[in-house]
């Protein structure tokens, strides 16, 4: 039997990639609050073998999980692996990034995944087995200038997902955070309250990435089944988790060199 796999932020980027991988392995449950394009990527899934269900929601929406859930428990009867996809991105100058920005991106980026593995662990436990993993951008450990809302959402993240792999230690769900480095995706028209400088800064540096979206998806489906805590897609991600842990202060200098240049091209 195909376990059952959710993916949130399902319909674009990364989360459609994860879809349209998987769609072999697994049973998919899609959960996105742009309605057409998740139905659109169920329907084209479906003519080709998938069993998939789309349920429109928002993940910084609690009560939208209950009822994602509710349906997943009423089509499967189990969830084993969550991916916590969903997220906005932020670029600019820290004075730019408005209060507003900084909580748009809190309640979905962070509050997001909490809601999912809040509601998800209530079925994982009552099944005895699960596997709850959440993205969050490379950004997090390497903290680069121009993002700073992104960067703090990020962090958490990752923070979060490490202290809930230790309260879950014995009870067979396991806790992945996916860290990767930018690669090619249309991240960029998520960008609330981005100014046309940074957005086209974000999109270019994505273009000119050497993974496409659909490489770290295959990446990803193809580490997870380890449950490892850390999953870094790409070698790079790897490279430069490792140079911040080792040499933390070199690095935070080599980040200011690179606020300098983005501060002469404004």
């Amino acid at each position: 039997m195909k376990p059952v796999l959710l993916i949130t932020g399902a319909a674009h980027g990364l989360g459609r990639a994860l879809a349209l991988g998987a769609a072999r392995d697994y049973k998919l449950a899609l959960l996105d609050r742009e309605r057409v394009a998740g139905e659109q990527l169920a329907d084209a899934l479906r003519r080709d073998g998938a069993e998939v269900l789309f349920v429109h929601a928002d993940v910084a929406v609690e009560a939208d999980w209950r009822h994602a859930l509710e349906r997943v428990q009423r089509r499967w009867e189990r969830l084993d692996i969550l991916i916590n996809n969903a997220g906005l991105a932020a670029m600019g100058p820290f004075e730019g990034q408005t209060p507003a920005t900084w909580e748009q991106l809190w309640h979905t980026n962070l509050m997001g995944a909490v809601h999912g593995c809040r509601t998800a662990l209530t079925m994982m436990k009552r099944q005895g087995d699960g596997h709850l993993i959440n993205v969050a951008a490379l950004a997090g450990i390497t903290a680069p200038p121009g993002m700073a809302a992104y960067v703090a959402c990020n962090a958490a993240l990752i923070r979060f997902s490490e202290a809930l792999a230790a309260e879950l230690d014995g009870l067979n769900i396991g806790v992945s955070v996916v860290c990767p480095h930018l690669f090619s995706s249309d991240m960029s028209r998520r960008m609330p309250n981005a100014d046309p400088l940074s957005r086209a800064r974000l999109q270019r540096a994505m273009d000119d990435a050497p993974e496409s979206a659909a490489e770290v998806a295959d990446t990803i489906l193809q580490q997870m089944g380890k449950r490892p805590l850390y999953l870094f897609p790409q070698p790079e991600a790897r490279r430069d988790w490792r140079r911040k842990r080792w040499r933390p202060e070199r690095f935070v200098a080599r980040m200011a060199k690179l606020g300098s240049s983005l501060r002469r091209y404004r």
